[in-house]
């Protein structure tokens, strides 16, 4: 095929893909504890579906210890063609308050442009990039295919981790792409050279047997949630910088956004200041965060006059990519042990961890997704980081140290993800299929082969 062709090919492919994807966004495929699983079961099945659609010879669904089915694909490509592996994930994350969505998070609506659904960009969109980039040569590809299409990256990734461990030559490959990320802006194209790792746990401060009333204990009785929010308030300085010791500032030697389009982006409302120290860059990409997820405490709309026994906090650590994400984790416990006050009991649980990323410079691969992203987009890519985690990425650094992982996809910084009203823009969405569909075919010319 030509450029031309396989630029056309996709064009034609996109009123397909737009409704494959509407179907996988309209599957709530949460898989944390707590949500139902036949929703995750389905969202597998409909991928091993949409896999076979794309010409793959081989499909199944391969059973991952302690989590959801990864789906798993593959086809071969001509003699001595390279192996590219092709990656995403089906599970989505919590919708939250379904108030907050101006439409309904598990019904695909399009609106000008844009499909808004929970996972639309995050990250059925890689799926259906990966789907639609394979269906342009009609089962006769360039290089020798695999795919492996995982569920449950949103809370556990780090079970699949130990599966690559386990099964190393399942998913060997000489390239391989891993479409869970995606540009600053739409129309700008980006490869992601590094990411951070997550530490994330659970933590509960005890004081009483029982709540009590605030009119006759309070003023004496320890307050369990005031204990927890001194003790959370404690992580930060008053710029909003880290303080706990031994989780230093980093740098990213890279181009950030600049605070007027990072204010903008984020939606940060005027006359309130950005928090932290140094580059927008250093503070997004390469330095530790935290933040606190979640709150179990009464609610206000249910607030009782009590002095509270127990409350409860999700804290989850962003680490830079270099960084050892379970001592991250010893760090920041320990610290809140030190903190707690009035000899509260504290406990700690639902640890989850994910190693960071970062990227070599780049080699045959990279020089075709260069030259495929600047015909697809119009230009050539820059390199950026992204602050989230991809548990998977690190672990097949480590397996196969000499393939490259090259970073990129349909998830746009506007695209709401992990938050309510996300949408995927689908002209970026064919943009990067383009991109994946020109990828294989560079990488699979004599040229790139150094034939």
């Amino acid at each position: 095929m030509t450029p031309d062709q396989i630029e056309s090919a996709v064009a034609a492919a996109m009123p397909q893909a737009v409704e494959d994807l509407k179907r996988l966004v309209s599957i709530p495929s949460v898989a944390f504890p707590g949500h139902p699983e036949e929703p995750v079961r389905v969202a597998a099945s409909v991928t091993e579906e949409l896999l076979r659609s794309a010409g793959l010879s081989h499909v199944q669904q391969i059973a991952v210890e302690g989590s959801f089915p990864a789906v798993y694909g593959e086809a071969p490509g001509p003699p001595g063609a390279p192996t590219v592996l092709l990656y995403a994930h089906y599970d989505v994350q919590p919708a939250g308050d379904p108030a907050a969505w101006r439409t309904p998070p598990f019904e695909p609506t399009l609106i000008d442009g844009q499909l808004y659904g929970r996972g639309a960009a995050d990250d059925k969109s890689g799926i259906i990039s990966h789907v639609t980039a394979l269906r342009v040569f009609q089962g006769r590809f360039p290089v020798h295919i695999k795919v492996i299409i995982e569920g449950q990256e949103e809370y556990a990734g780090e079970r699949l981790e130990a599966f690559v461990e386990r099964n190393p030559d399942l998913l060997r490959a000489d390239a391989i792409v891993v479409a869970d990320t995606g540009n600053p802006k739409v129309g700008d194209p980006s490869v992601t050279t590094s990411l951070r790792g997550l530490a994330a746990f659970t933590v509960e401060a005890r004081t009483l047997r029982e709540s009590l009333h605030s009119g006759s204990f309070g003023g004496a009785a320890p307050d369990a949630l005031s204990a927890l929010m001194r003790m959370l308030t404690a992580l930060h300085d008053d710029n909003g910088d880290v303080r706990v010791p031994g989780l230093p500032r980093g740098g990213f030697l890279g181009q950030g956004p600049s605070e007027a389009e990072f204010r903008q982006t984020a939606g940060v409302l005027d006359g309130v200041s950005l928090v932290g120290s140094g580059s927008l860059a250093d503070r997004l990409w390469s330095s530790y965060s935290i933040t606190v997820t979640g709150l179990d405490v009464p609610t206000v709309s249910g607030a009782i006059n009590a002095v509270q026994a127990a409350a409860r906090a999700r804290v989850t650590v962003r680490v830079p990519p270099s960084a050892d994400p379970r001592m991250a984790l010893e760090s920041v416990t320990g610290f809140l042990r030190q903190v707690a006050p009035w000899g509260v009991q504290v406990s700690f649980g639902d640890f989850t961890v994910g190693s960071g990323f970062q990227a070599d410079s780049g080699g045959k691969a990279r020089g075709a997704l260069n030259r495929a992203m600047d015909r697809a987009f119009g230009r050539p890519p820059r390199d950026v980081g992204a602050g989230g985690s991809i548990p998977l990425v690190n672990t097949l650094l480590k397996q196969f140290p000499a393939a490259e992982i090259l970073l990129f996809g349909a998830e746009d910084e506007d695209a709401a993800i992990h938050a309510p009203n996300e949408r995927v823009n689908l002209e970026e969405l064919r943009r990067v299929a383009t991109t994946e569909a020109l990828f294989l075919h560079e990488l699979g010319l004599p040229s790139a082969l150094g034939v």
